[in-house]
This record gives structure tokens, C-alpha cells and sequence, in this order.
């Protein structure tokens, strides 16, 4: 079983895109005799358990194909098991959704004869992955992630998206629905603990990141490192939307971190509490998770994959 690929296939992923290229996929591992599996998920969460069978029935390797969600289900299954260590497990994305944010961190390529070219090389690398502690209605969960995990601002987009259970088709639609939701949203204060010390005031959003893209290629987070045992921080404080507005190149080009009402760090341990009467919303790796108190914590180089 350990040289044989443990598929796990979204078929909505990339708005049926993944199960539409499933055969020509499978062709090509045909051709190159690479020997798999395949499952296919049926609901949310289904992948988290389709791992656990893998690593029971003492699969090693074990490939995603969809987008950010199904990554971050595949690799919550891979660090929540605990019949193996999480490292003895190699693990591969090939993307197919609508940001594609993970990977872009990697260069991974999204062309299918680029990927397999990367992929059957098989050169690998240990990632930091994050877990969060946060609140959902009146229980206290815990999620692993592998990319960004964003706050304020960002958790009330993904509440809204969540609601409304609208596909986002494009990023076109994504920054539509940005745009919409700034002038709903009203500044909440925080404070946030962190290894360098205590930030408290009003904020318009808060990022916690591992890999540097979100949102479709978005960097709030440009000073990340994927493997340095750190979170990196971005806290935007006090703007007004017009700023926001004005200084929405700086979310696509890395350069955030030179607005004077954003401050950048690293930390090990990062919390983050309401000031206010109402809880602030958390997502992560784009998903609506719950909201504050909310507690990350790094675990280091807990993540082997292959990459370019």
C-alpha cells in the first residue's frame, strides 16, 4: 500500500471541474504507472474521514484534487489521526477550484502536464500547520490549517458567503462581494496577544498566516514563511473605507505591511478576544469557522509534501 496514491477526489470543486477532469487525470496515471485509488467525497467533512481509512488501511501517500476547502479537510484528516506520525505521510494537491490560494505559494502549477511533471519527481518538504481554538455557538472546537486564517473584516465575509451559500464562480465575484460587505461592516475592538506583546483597539481586520495568499492572491500577510515555526501576523487598524478603498492594490502586491495603520509580526502562540459585547468572526483557509475567543498555535514542520 505505501508506493500505492490514496485519492481523494471534490467533485464539486472548481464548480464540477474536478470530477469533468477525473478521467483525463486518470489516463495520464495510467500512462505513467502510477498506481492509485480513488474516493470521491459526498458531503462536507467526508474527506477528513476518507483519510483516516487511508492511513488504517496503511496508505501512505495520499493525493487532493480540488480547491483550498478540500485541502484543509485533507489535511485536517492527516493531523487528526493518531495511528501514524503526521510526517510519515506524504501528501499532494492538485488544484482545481476558484482561489487556489495555497498553492501559490508553492508555484504549484494548475495545468495538469505541469503538475504531473512536479509531481512525479516526487521532491518533498515539511510545513508549519496551524491549529485554532475558537467558539461555535456553545461548544469549544479546534481546526487545523495550512494557509491564512483571517479575522474582523475577513470572518464577516465569510459568515455573509456562508449565509447566503452563493458559489463563488471567479475572483471577479469574490471582489464583488468584498466591496458589498465593506459598507456593512462596522470596526469591532480586539484584544490580540501575541509573543511581542498585547495589541488593543479597533480593527479592520486581523490575519494569522503560515503561507502568504488568501482570497485569490490576496497578501495580507506577505512576511510568511511556511516552515520557520511562526505565525506571521497582520493587524490593519483603525481605517476607514475609503482607505480600504484606496489601498487596495497593496492587498495584491505585498506591500500592506507599509500602511502606518498596519502593523506586521511573528509570533509562536497568537489569542485573540472581543472588547465589545459581540463576538468577532474567524475564518480559515476561506472557510466560516465560529467566532472569538479565539487561540492558535504552530506546530512545526507537522506537514510533508511534494512541491516543484
Amino acid at each position: 500500500m505505501e508506493s500505492t496514491w490514496f485519492i481523494i477526489l471534490n467533485p464539486t470543486a472548481g464548480q464540477g471541474a474536478a470530477k469533468k477532469k477525473w478521467p483525463l487525470i486518470a489516463k495520464q496515471f495510467q500512462i505513467a504507472a502510477i498506481p492509485y485509488v480513488i474516493h470521491f467525497t459526498k458531503s462536507s467533512g467526508h474527506a477528513i474521514s476518507l483519510v483516516e481509512q487511508a492511513v488504517t488501511q496503511q496508505y501512505r501517500k495520499i493525493l487532493a484534487i480540488g480547491g483550498d476547502g478540500t485541502n484543509n479537510e485533507v489535511v485536517n484528516g492527516i493531523l487528526s489521526q493518531n495511528l501514524v506520525p503526521s510526517t510519515d505521510i506524504t501528501y499532494a494537491l492538485f488544484p482545481i477550484g476558484t482561489g487556489n490560494d495555497w498553492v501559490k505559494y508553492y508555484k504549484i502549477p494548475t495545468r495538469l502536464s505541469a503538475w504531473l511533471s512536479f509531481f512525479k519527481k516526487g521532491q518533498t518538504s515539511l510545513q508549519d500547520i496551524g491549529l485554532v481554538e475558537y467558539q461555535a455557538g456553545q461548544q469549544r472546537k479546534q481546526r487545523y490549517f495550512t494557509n491564512v486564517a483571517g479575522m474582523a473584516y475577513d470572518g464577516f465575509i465569510a459568515k455573509t458567503l456562508s449565509e447566503k451559500k452563493q458559489p463563488v464562480t471567479n475572483q471577479l465575484v469574490y471582489l464583488s462581494l468584498i466591496f458589498r460587505c465593506l459598507f456593512r461592516y462596522e470596526l469591532q475592538a480586539l484584544r490580540i496577544t501575541f509573543d511581542e506583546g498585547i495589541y488593543e483597539g479597533y480593527c479592520y481586520t486581523v490575519n494569522v498566516g503560515i503561507c502568504k495568499y488568501s482570497g485569490g492572491g490576496m497578501q495580507f500577510v506577505p512576511h510568511a514563511i511556511a516552515d520557520d515555526g511562526l505565525f506571521a501576523l497582520t493587524i490593519a487598524g483603525q481605517l476607514s473605507k475609503l482607505s480600504v478603498l484606496l489601498n487596495t492594490p497593496r492587498f495584491y502586491t505585498g506591500t500592506i505591511d507599509q500602511h502606518p495603520k498596519v502593523e506586521t509580526y511573528q509570533s509562536k502562540k497568537i489569542s485573540v478576544e472581543a472588547l465589545g459585547d459581540q463576538a468577532v468572526e474567524l475564518e480559515v483557509d476561506g472557510e466560516f469557522l465560529g467566532t472569538t475567543p479565539v487561540q492558535y498555535d504552530i506546530l512545526p514542520k507537522a506537514l510533508k509534501i511534494i512541491i516543484p
